[in-house]
């Protein structure tokens, strides 16, 4: 019976494994070296902040994989032989595979601080980083104040995560505006405003310089490298970005760039050897789409996909339109198409953009300032519903389209505060005064 080893539990891995099963009978197992079940890596922060246990977070219960004959198998990968297609671990045993997939996801960044190994820092990725921050951050007393590094989603989660137990945080982030490489103008200066309204010392324009210990190999405090302040704290945050967990498969012939490298059927260089997820790096990027995407939704896609080559049914990976979420605090985020901040817009991009009185809820809708072609849009504050957007961008609406039938989109329910009808007004103001 054919053999798949897979590499990694997260969304990635266990959404292949899953179809896999459903459309075959071969032999099936999960490596993890971070916990024992998958679980619900985007709800971490929800353990912390005390509305879940973290069996809450596990999708499936425990009885699942017996029951689909998907084995389990806790243990670090230490090397892949793909002569052999054999894996070695780290405590010393082995395991034989006929196809290997790598799901192992990301780690986060360091980039060489002084300092950033030290106790009390930490990532916001793994269920260790959790435990770490339970650790080192379980209330004021013990933490009097924590410093996180890189405005990102993730530094926004954790900040939000500690401001839950009223630990006061500092947040530095290298860029002049909140995410202003992916977030238009009006939309990131709104989250600035937002992040302060919580009582958050945001740091715009700052970079960290170096992690100072304390005698016992604690963080102690944090210099910044404009000014040379120093902070005191107890905890640091690495937010700034994520990349490929790949280390382990740097003698095992797999071509790898900053990720694995693969083709569009999700093939690497060695036969019988595939990589999916946060790990997975396109030869060539599709459309717009970054060669690597630390997604959800499009591990989850990789996952379907390679499942059916696997099973014979050869399948190139083609994720579609973009589209992600996410939530700042108390605003949630949508964005479906391209919407390009001003550092990255291209010559032809064009937006609409409309923010209600209360500050907290706007909208950016970007067109082709030529053919009036609708792009894309970014909503904060008002649930749109994909499937709409996802028609509209396939039929290649114009932007009068979207704009006149924007209440198809909305997802809020009944008895929700609807605003489509200011949008229009403003967007109609806008055209006849352009």
């Amino acid at each position: 019976m054919e053999h798949i080893a897979i590499i990694g539990n997260g969304i990635s891995g266990v959404t292949l494994a899953r179809h896999i099963r459903k459309n075959s009978d071969k032999r099936i197992t999960i490596i993890s070296s971070e916990t024992e079940h998958f679980f619900s890596r985007t709800a971490l922060m929800y353990i912390y902040m005390g509305h879940m246990k973290f069996e809450n977070t596990k999708p499936y219960e425990d009885w699942f994989w017996d029951k689909n004959r998907i084995e389990l198998k806790k243990g670090f990968v230490k090397q892949v032989d793909t002569a052999s297609k054999m894996l070695h671990f780290a405590e010393g045993d082995t395991l034989k595979y006929d196809k290997l997939v790598v799901a192992t996801g990301s780690k986060p960044n360091k980039f060489g601080w002084p300092g950033q190994d030290l106790k009390g820092v930490m990532g916001m990725y793994h269920k260790q980083d959790l435990e770490s921050l339970e650790t080192y951050a379980p209330n004021k007393e013990t933490c009097n104040r924590a410093v996180i590094v890189g405005g990102g989603l993730i530094g926004i989660e954790m900040a939000e995560m500690l401001n839950s137990r009223n630990i006061p945080v500092t947040f530095l982030v290298r860029e002049n505006s909140f995410w202003n490489g992916v977030l238009p103008k009006g939309e990131s200066e709104m989250i600035n405003r937002h992040i302060k309204s919580h009582h958050i010392d945001l740091r715009l324009s700052t970079n960290l310089k170096e992690i100072v210990s304390d005698e016992n190999g604690k963080v102690k405090s944090i210099i910044i490298e404009e000014t040379g302040e120093e902070i005191p704290c107890n905890v640091v945050g690495l937010t700034a970005g994520v990349a490929p967990n790949i280390d382990f498969l740097k003698d095992s012939g797999i071509e790898i760039g900053r990720g694995v490298k693969v083709n569009r059927f999700l093939e690497t260089n060695v036969a019988d050897v595939y990589a999916i997820g946060d790990c997975a790096e396109q030869h060539e990027a599709i459309g717009n789409r970054r060669p690597i995407e630390a997604v959800w939704y499009t591990g989850r896609m990789m996952g379907e996909v390679l499942a059916q080559t696997i099973c014979g049914n050869k399948m190139a990976y083609k994720p579609g339109h973009w589209f992600n979420s996410a939530k700042f605090l108390d605003i949630e985020y949508q964005t479906y198409g391209w919407v390009f901040s001003e550092r990255s817009k291209p010559e032809h991009e064009a937006h609409f953009h409309w923010k209600h009185e209360d500050d907290t809820k706007c909208i950016t809708v970007a067109y082709h300032k030529d053919t009036n072609l609708f792009l894309g849009i970014n909503t904060f504050g008002i649930r749109m519903r994909h499937e709409v957007f996802d028609r509209w961008l396939t039929e290649a609406r114009d932007v009068d389209y979207v704009m006149h039938h924007l209440a198809e989109a909305n997802f809020d329910p009944e008895f929700y505060k609807t605003f489509e009808t200011d949008i229009l007004k403003a967007y109609t103001n806008q055209l006849q005064t352009v």
